[in-house]
């Protein structure tokens, strides 16, 4: 297990959990758990079991299927009610025998809280926190408290809400994690609260939630005002803006600050931990992340490109392969030769000079036209190649096609398209019908090369985006489509721009092929 004298607590399975549009199954709950066990992190919050039935299951399950490495589970609740006993307390017996060997308790902190929404005295609060400490330790289960709206609590009544960190610490909870509640702290206000917490016999904890902005810088100003347990979510994940990203916490912590947190290749697996829980999640991953972003190491800028040509440190902060991710070099009109030829490089193509300028020179004419290649890998690619043989090169050439869409009687609307091919040195038309006029163009230019190249069979059309290039108005409009297609080893991404929106489709159809057939090996 983790080493005891600094935590990295993750609370995705709870508090991020509460994420607008974010709905976690048991099953979920359980595959997110082993992915963040493989990071390395020391504690899971895996829910409210008594609650919530779902979290109940969890944990029951938790305890057969989860063989966690790293990890130790907590379980999340709530001090016993005013006037009870902690031993008799329904939902504080569900944590006793949620079997997990840590609970974390959250208990007001803010005098207002106390009198308003648990309306009860401070005096019975600290002594809810006191009987409900003491019981679950004296059941042998080890005790974290969430010192919820602390900070806002300190302002309002300093003393008590100290007090109630004191009285947390002597019944025997062994980190108090002091939460911004609301998310409206600032870091240097922040840090000095932290600073004024830590001075009481209370170990201290962080968590931060985002609403200025500020949860990763507020938890970093925490761990240096003598916070020894951060919390946070992965991604970023959690109610309203989100919760400190742990992922972008863990990496400033062991990366900016030499914290020894997760073992280097777990921190190395980061990226692809990161994006395997947004599978999991349904949740599009943010490309601009800190450190997993797709774009976290991009450069599109010409002035960038010629300085990584000669060290790449000149504009990154870290190796990307610390934290799993890659360099990527984007091409669009504010490319430069370094650009292109550090893009013709990654893709596995040396440019001449000469090449690189008709290239640079070609990119910068379509883009001005509507293209768009940063987001259009393939098309840049095939474009590279064509640039390289001095023409356009394709396994077919196309004769002509028609699509007809038909409404008919029952209301039912029906494409059908019709394409006529040169591939082989043969002739072939074939008919595809769809439920719209690109659907029917793919299955039409499917029937027509599967028999001469069966591996397109494994290729598939899965995202399509039309866009009214910047400049253009009405109907009449130039139109931008991108399509990704995909086979078992990944995906690819084309473009095609023309005032007719069927033909933008074709010729963004018409590369997805293409490349496709390159990836199965077919050269041209």
């Amino acid at each position: 297990m983790a080493d005891d004298r600094f935590h990295v607590y993750d609370t995705t399975l709870r508090d991020g959990a509460q994420q607008e549009g974010l709905t976690l199954s048991v099953v979920d709950k359980l595959a997110i758990a082993r992915h963040l066990d493989a990071l390395g992190v020391g504690f899971i919050e895996g829910g409210w079991p008594g609650a919530n039935p779902k979290d109940t299951e969890f944990f029951r399950r938790a305890q057969t299927e989860l063989d966690l490495k790293h990890a130790q589970l907590a379980a999340f609740g709530a001090t016993r009610r005013a006037g009870a006993k902690a031993a008799d307390d329904p939902l504080v017996a569900a944590l006793r025998d949620s079997g997990a060997p840590v609970v974390t308790l959250v208990a007001k902190s803010h005098d207002r809280h106390v009198e308003l929404a648990l309306r009860t005295t401070l005096e019975e609060n600290l002594a809810m926190i006191r009987d409900t400490v003491s019981h679950l330790r004296a059941e042998g289960q080890r005790v974290f408290l969430d010192a919820e709206h602390f900070f806002d609590g300190y302002k309002s009544n300093p003393a008590y809400a100290l007090e109630v960190l004191r009285t947390a610490a002597e019944a025997g909870a062994s980190v108090i994690a002091l939460c911004d509640t609301n998310g409206g702290m600032l870091p240097d206000e922040l840090a000095d609260v932290v600073h004024a917490a830590a001075l009481t016999s209370a170990r201290i904890g962080i968590h931060c939630h985002d609403d200025t902005g500020c949860a990763v810088a507020n938890t970093l100003a925490a761990v240096k005002a003598g916070a020894t347990h951060v919390q946070g979510c992965a991604n970023g994940y959690g109610e309203r803006s989100g919760n400190a990203n742990l992922f972008t916490v863990v990496a400033n912590l062991q990366l900016k600050r030499g914290f020894d947190l997760v073992p280097a290749e777990a921190l190395a697996d980061m990226t692809r931990i990161a994006h395997a829980i947004t599978e999991v999640t349904n949740v599009i991953p943010n490309s601009h992340a800190p450190y997993v972003g797709a774009s976290a190491f991009a450069h599109k800028a010409g002035l960038h490109a010629s300085a990584i040509k000669v060290d790449p440190n000149l504009y990154q902060h870290i190796d990307p392969a610390e934290v799993g991710n890659d360099m990527r070099m984007l091409v669009s009109d504010m490319a430069g030769r370094a650009s292109v030829e550090l893009k013709g490089r990654e893709l596995g193509y040396q440019l001449t000079g000469d090449q690189s300028r008709e290239l640079v020179d070609r990119v910068k004419d379509l883009e001005s036209r509507g293209h768009t290649f940063e987001a259009a890998d393939a098309s840049f690619e095939l474009l590279l190649r064509d640039t390289l043989h001095g023409e356009s090169r394709r396994h077919f050439t196309v004769e002509s096609w028609r699509v007809i869409v038909e409404r008919r009687p029952a209301g039912e609307v029906v494409s059908e398209a019709t394409v006529k091919l040169h591939a082989k040195g043969e002739r072939i038309v074939a008919t595809g019908e769809g439920n719209g006029p690109v659907n029917a163009l793919d299955k039409a230019v499917r029937l027509a090369l599967e028999k001469l190249y069966p591996e397109l069979a494994t290729v598939e059309l899965i995202d399509f985006k039309v866009r009214i290039v910047e400049g253009s108005h009405g109907t009449d409009a130039v139109t931008r489509v991108l399509v990704t297609s995909s086979d078992p080893k990944g995906d690819w991404s084309t473009v095609g721009v023309d005032e007719n929106i069927i033909e933008a489709s074709w010729h963004a159809l018409e590369q997805a092929v293409t490349f496709g057939l390159l990836r199965a090996g077919y050269e041209i």
